[in-house]
């Protein structure tokens, strides 16, 4: 078994101090890609099974965002499996990331690889 733990760090990819972070979400559309995506993973990689989370709503800096886990036979399927899901989520899903700095400045973010 392989994990990701997506954790909101304390500064923006640019370096500016981040106060908190905010998500927002279809949950019954976020479900649909969720499951299209575990498929799509368990098919492509034969591994034996894949679990994603992710939260809404407000969070600060050192909380858990997302949670990706991939169980297989071997770590050859497992770790690009997990790999592909962390990157298909935050590229896939319909969740939308409001960033707060420190300085009360807040913008909506785009995935950045």
């Amino acid at each position: 078994m392989a994990s990701f733990f997506g954790i909101v760090r304390g500064e923006t990819h640019q370096k500016e101090p981040v106060q908190c972070l905010s998500f927002e979400a279809y949950n019954e559309i976020v479900e649909r890609s969720f499951a299209r995506i575990t498929q799509e993973i368990k098919e492509k990689y034969g591994v034996l099974e894949v679990f994603i989370h992710h939260v809404t709503g407000g969070v600060n800096v050192g909380d858990l965002i997302m949670a990706v886990l991939v169980l297989g036979s071997s770590r050859k399927s497992v770790f690009p499996a997990l790999q592909e899901a962390v990157e298909r989520v935050k590229k896939e899903a319909p969740i939308w990331k409001k960033e707060t700095l420190q300085n009360g400045e807040s913008r909506w973010i785009e995935y950045e690889a």
